[in-house]
């Protein structure tokens, strides 16, 4: 399938159908040339119609084409001859208008839309800019500032917003096509075609301290994004350049996003994503139907899982054996959804029907008839096996009985059961309703059936379901754990925590290693490193900064005092001299002379860290492949999407630097700098994580 073309009395109607998102393949490109052409030839023929079949108009570029030599016809001559048809043109958009597919509409002299019409230009969140006239059109059809917050946020209008700003002149609720066909008959009749967008001279709704100062918000949220800096770069171009001067500068600024390595991370990213939840050999498994899940524990964990899958759909049922907690979360789930629908995220009804299919119950055995049971209560193993123990004598035979333990052994609560089968990890990240990264956890004993189940429930509520073995933190926490050991270890050499945490920003992650502490609550650290404390060796390195803190009640942002001091209702961090005094004193006792570190150690040391715990997880099979590890950490943990994951940036720098830097390190440290197998003999081959 491709272009169609058919003529209703002077109005040809071009309807684009290429499934499944009537994407812009090269034969729909020359395809689009074929039917401009035809129109132009055709006298009898006074205006054209171009739209999409399905619930999509043009979804954005061939993803199948992606890094292949283009083909002409190239897309910005496409529209370029879209513009320059003899005859008025319309865009009939059916639904998302996304990145090439709003640069089509863009060529058309008018854009009508459905009420499921969306239109946007995301290619930042692949590295790139608009390259087919998108950065140089609609500016002149909005304005600057206004299309320059679209271009270099990515973010999306709905038909009412597009309304709006002026992308669409009206929206229709139904019969789209035949309510274009009357615009159109209009417009031919009233003699007055409007210009084309290349020939607007002058930008509406100029606005330059708008321009300027979201300028400076573009750069702050960035965190190192070349993308978005681009966009405004080839913005100011339509300001300030004739339009095919400014059509030329957008394809180099274009040239030079499609070179860098930023575009080469976000796209791994892009297609990671969609390749993480394909499980070889899960293929032809069964799926059990769940309906209804029920949340043990009614802490913040527990009300952020409720809410995932009250908005994926599901009945849900929460239990505390604390009643008041129970009360409280049922409250602050209402108020949660009231925030939203003040927001304009949800409406009032769907706020009521997805508390309608909320309860609370009393007693656990309430829980019997779930399909299935996911435990958010303590991290404490004496807990958790009792629950599990009691779960297996009460739930039904087919029920998946699942555990949000971030750290503690899921084979051990397995075996608490009579069905190890039907037992799996579920670790959500909190807040769990806005979180992405669900790593599900795969014990000895699980079947194929409940893994495939959870995979695709997981994905049904909006996650990014990554599978892990079990070890202890899973593929996260492990590695944070590594690269955490080392942060504590450079600033009682002589860094400070500021020092750290502004060289990972500047990485691009949105906070470092201590500012994340103080988010998640030191004493979270606290009760795993007391957990660890009877089976760390006695020789191992040690550092109880984080410990002082704890003991003079500074748990983070919740006490207003961690490692940074925080007031009151600001989460801007202070640099605190009481944190410096206890960083100097622990160095004293234990007799290290401090020294400086520079911004290239401090990176290396963290990332080094993390790639190297990544290669040991790949050995042991607790991932199944690397771009496993990248999507836990862009989805779960901050890290740079630009950046592609420490397996893929690993890739980039190359592996034997990794190497040679972890030897050089264990120069001074050989206990906790031991370079995995695995990476040496990449190291040595020139080889490559994505390759094994």
């Amino acid at each position: 399938m491709s272009i169609e073309f058919n003529q209703c009395g002077k109005i040809a109607v071009v309807t684009i159908n290429n499934p499944p998102v009537n994407a812009l393949s090269h034969h729909i490109r020359q395809g689009l040339v074929e039917a401009i052409t035809r129109i132009n030839e055709d006298e009898d023929i006074e205006g054209v119609i171009i739209t999409g079949e399905g619930r999509i108009f043009i979804g954005g570029a061939d993803i199948k084409e992606f890094g292949k030599p283009p083909h002409e016809p190239h897309l910005p001559d496409v529209i370029n001859f879209i513009e320059s048809c003899r005859v008025p043109t319309l865009a009939a958009i059916n639904g998302a208008a996304l990145g090439g597919g709003l640069e089509v509409a863009l060529g058309c002299r008018y854009r009508i839309g459905s009420e499921s019409a969306k239109t946007g230009l995301p290619e930042v969140n692949l590295g790139l800019i608009p390259g087919a006239g998108g950065t140089q059109r609609l500016p002149r059809l909005i304005g600057a500032t206004k299309a320059a917050k679209m271009i270099a946020t990515g973010k999306p209008l709905n038909a009412k917003q597009a309304l709006e700003v002026g992308i669409l002149d009206t929206v229709f609720t139904e019969n789209l096509l035949e309510n274009a066909q009357l615009f159109l008959t209009n417009i031919i009749n009233s003699n007055q075609d409007r210009t084309a967008l290349c020939d607007v001279t002058s930008l509406p709704f100029p606005d330059p301290k708008g321009f300027e100062a979201l300028g400076k918000t573009v750069k702050a949220r960035a965190r190192g994004q070349l993308s978005p800096l681009k966009a405004l770069e080839a913005v100011e171009a339509a300001q300030n350049l004739p339009f095919k001067k400014g059509l030329k500068r957008e394809r180099e600024i274009f040239a030079i996003c499609m070179e860098s390595d930023q575009r080469a991370g976000l796209i791994h990213s892009f297609f990671a994503q969609r390749q993480v939840g394909k499980i070889p050999g899960l293929e032809n498994s069964n799926t059990r139907n769940i309906e209804t899940v029920t949340i043990l524990g009614a802490g913040t964990m527990g009300i952020g899982i409720a809410i995932a899958f009250l908005d994926g759909g599901y009945t849900v049922q929460i239990f505390d054996i604390n009643q008041d907690a129970l009360e409280k979360a049922l409250t602050r789930i209402s108020k949660t959804y009231e925030g939203s629908i003040k927001k304009g995220r949800i409406s009032e009804s769907q706020m009521q029907e997805r508390l309608s299919r909320l309860s609370a119950i009393q007693e656990m055995v309430s829980a019997a008839n779930s399909d299935l049971i996911i435990e958010a209560a303590t991290e404490n193993m004496d807990i958790k096996k009792s629950i599990f123990h009691e779960l297996d004598s009460l739930a039904k035979s087919d029920c998946i009985l699942a555990s949000n333990t971030s750290y503690l052994d899921i084979n051990i609560l397995a075996r608490e059961t009579k069905r190890p089968s039907n037992v799996i990890g579920m670790h959500f990240f909190s807040p769990a309703n806005i979180m992405k990264l669900l790593e599900v956890v795969r014990t000895d004993t699980v079947s194929d059936e409940v893994l495939n189940t959870v995979m695709k429930t997981g994905k049904s509520i909006g996650k990014i379901c990554v599978l892990s073995g079990v070890c202890d933190g899973f593929i996260g926490n492990r590695i944070l754990k590594s690269y955490r050991k080392q942060a504590d270890f450079m600033i009682e050499d002589g860094a400070m925590p500021q020092d750290v945490d502004r060289v990972m920003r500047k990485f691009g992650l949105a906070m470092g290693p201590f500012q994340v502490s103080d988010l998640a609550g030191i004493d979270i650290g606290w009760h795993t490193r007391r957990r660890e404390d009877a089976t760390r060796r006695e020789t191992e390195r040690y550092v109880d900064i984080a410990d002082k803190l704890y003991d003079l009640g500074r748990l983070g942002q919740k006490t207003g005092a961690g490692y940074y001091l925080y007031e009151k209702g600001n989460r801007t961090p202070l640099e605190d001299k009481l944190v410096e005094e206890i960083i100097l004193d622990a160095s004293k006792r234990n007799g290290i002379t401090r020294r400086e570190f520079s911004d290239e150690e401090i990176l290396n040391r963290i990332t080094f860290a993390m790639v190297n715990e990544g290669a040991k997880i790949l050995e042991e099979g607790i991932a199944l492949r690397a771009l496993d590890i990248d999507m836990v950490f862009v989805h779960g943990y901050g890290f740079p999407a630009y950046r592609g994951g420490p397996m893929f940036y690993a890739d980039q720098i190359g592996a034997k630097m990794i190497y040679d830097g972890i030897l050089n390190f264990a120069k001074d440290d050989p206990d906790s700098w031991k370079p995995s197998e695995l990476l040496k003999t990449l190291a040595k081959t020139e080889g490559k994580f994505a390759d094994l």
